[in-house]
């Protein structure tokens, strides 16, 4: 997030009626965090050792522990909200992400009229479970936590955090404002069953990591494993215990060695079911799918049905405690599964049940595979249209990754400008324990000042005097009350856990000012404009075998210079 500072806007005008805004004194409610800072804390770490936070939301909540909790302002000089009933205060209202999370309290009250002991004051028999995006963390792991013990009362306190970090659209982040992406009412157009789009988007489900959407992954992996995996094993094994043995294998036994296998699977998907891994637990029961397809296969029961009836009765309770597993997942699928099998309900305790007999009904093809013809359909269908988008001069209308990496080495070529730069002068940020503050000669008239969170990495006398790479056009922002013009360039190890390490990439035998472009590009003479911060980390820069590339091409100065690694040979770039 970038936060701007409405003093800094040149000309500032409305846009709606062209009048220029004037600076008002005003007076807020401010909520006293430092108050709360030991309370707080005793809080957070039993709460994340007891519960099961994601960690993400984990190094979010102890950055902004041990960056010091200040007071924050609660209210808003706006006209839309919830409004603030206290005297003098009437003509503001309530700041959303302080107001938003008591709203989760106030509307079960609205519901449930003994709301106190069936959820919100009963911490010994509930468990509260949220689900949220990594930018809202704070809010939910600090901000609420903090109200309710400030209450001194029982409150039923967060106990699992699922946050996940972002899920971007070929190549950039998703606008509605702008069109790019596919949203709710559009995944409904394309005629696609919500459940493929249910299937691929929790297999990608970013818990770890941002993740891509991509045209052509998604037709990879419903064909390939939702069709071909999961759909596979079903369709195949139902299909032929039908016409081998008319639907019924009472007179089969269960497989206890294989079933023994089939149940050690299914304790590790409830296992991570439990710790709400949701992807994880998806890539488990496709694992174990894929394991049934291997067993149906290798066993070749055309050749002999009778003698495989105890392996085929198992995979039909395989495919019975699938059915049951991936009904959170996709339900309509689910539920149509089970009824191949004559079973009307869905309930986690049919799995691994084997007291009762399975008949094979009627079975049908569960998906359809997507098509070359209707993945490139779509795609174009959703390319972005807007006035930004011919700007950025990028159409992604091919279907494989290749060419999407091709569209984002074009765009960074066109659009990034990569400069080197000579550290003047390093000195701690008065705010920030992990910042520094570099004064940069950028072969400019004036200096420039970045801010970087390399602390923990490098003493101020290893950075003073030393040339660095510089995302020179990074649209500015502030952290912690200094405007920072640029961004420096540092590797990551791509085996380490990700913020352990860190490489400034430093550029000393090159001559301040230097431009830096992938091979084969000329960066325009004019840079008239600013890169977003999730624009440039879209970009897929990476050191391989110790040299900057994006894409396989070289990161070169205009004298065919390199930009090199020392410590590690491979890895990210950010």
């Amino acid at each position: 997030q970038t936060l701007l500072d409405p003093t800094e806007l040149i000309n500032p005008k409305c846009h709606v009626c062209g009048s220029v805004p004037i600076l008002k004194k005003t007076k807020h409610l401010y909520i006293n965090l430092p108050k709360i800072v030991p309370v707080l804390n005793k809080w957070i770490d039993e709460a994340s050792v007891k519960g099961f936070w994601a960690k993400n939301a984990l190094q979010v909540t102890k950055s902004w522990i041990r960056d010091g909790l200040k007071e924050r302002c609660i209210t808003r000089d706006l006209k839309w909200g919830i409004p603030v009933p206290k005297k003098g205060y009437e003509d503001k209202v309530f700041y959303v992400w302080f107001d938003a999370p008591i709203g989760y309290i106030s509307i079960t009250s609205c519901l449930e009229e003994n709301w106190q002991k069936k959820w919100w004051k009963n911490p010994e028999e509930v468990k509260l479970f949220q689900f949220i995006g990594k930018d809202n963390i704070p809010f939910h792991t600090v901000i609420f936590p903090a109200t309710l013990l400030a209450t001194g009362e029982k409150w039923t306190m967060l106990y699992h955090m699922s946050s996940t970090e972002y899920l971007n659209y070929e190549g950039g982040k998703f606008s509605k404002s702008q069109g790019i992406g596919v949203f709710g009412t559009d995944a409904q157009d394309t005629g696609i069953p919500a459940d493929v789009w249910r299937f691929y988007l929790l297999y990608n489900r970013p818990e770890h990591s941002d993740v891509l959407f991509t045209w052509s992954s998604f037709q990879e992996k419903i064909n390939g494993e939702l069709i071909g995996n999961l759909s596979n094993l079903i369709n195949r094994t139902l299909v032929f215990v039908k016409r081998s043995f008319n639907g019924s294998l009472a007179d089969g036994k269960i497989d206890t060695e294989l079933y023994g296998k089939i149940r050690n699977y299914e304790s590790e998907i409830k296992e991570l079911m439990e710790k709400v891994e949701e992807r994880d637990a998806l890539l488990k029961i496709l694992e174990l799918s894929d394991y049934g397809n291997k067993i149906f296969q290798n066993s070749e029961p055309w050749k002999n049905p009778k003698e495989n009836v105890n392996m085929l009765k198992t995979l039909v309770y395989l495919i019975r405690d699938i059915g049951v597993m991936i009904f959170p997942y996709m339900p309509d699928t689910a539920k149509k599964i089970l009824g191949f099998l004559n079973l009307d309900k869905v309930s986690w305790d049919m799995v691994g049940d084997t007291t009762y007999e399975l008949e094979i009904k009627d079975v049908s093809i569960l998906f359809e595979k997507l098509t070359d013809e209707k993945i490139n359909a779509l795609r174009n269908r959703f390319s972005p249209k807007t006035e930004n988008s011919k700007k950025d001069n990028v159409e992604v209308k091919k279907m494989d990754n290749e060419k999407i990496d091709e569209c984002l080495e074009k765009k960074f070529a066109e659009k990034v400008l990569l400069k080197v730069a000579k550290i003047k002068e390093v000195s701690k940020h008065p705010e920030g324990d992990f910042l520094y503050i570099l004064t940069l000669d950028a072969g400019e008239e004036e200096n420039r000042i970045i801010v970087s969170s390399i602390v923990p990495y490098y003493k101020a006398e290893e950075l003073l005097n030393r040339n660095i790479v510089l995302v020179s056009n990074l649209k500015p922002a502030n952290f912690r009350g200094v405007k920072s013009r640029g961004m420096l360039l540092a590797a990551q190890d791509k085996d380490a856990e990700e913020h352990t390490t860190c490489e400034v990439l430093f550029a000393d035998d090159l001559k301040v000012g230097t431009v830096l472009e992938p091979e084969g590009y000329k960066m325009p003479e004019e840079q008239m404009f600013y890169v977003k911060p999730d624009n440039f980390f879209s970009m897929p820069l990476y050191m391989e075998n110790g040299i900057l590339k994006i894409n396989g091409k070289r990161i070169l100065s205009d004298t065919g210079d390199e930009i090199h690694s020392v410590k590690y040979k491979n890895g990210s770039v950010g």
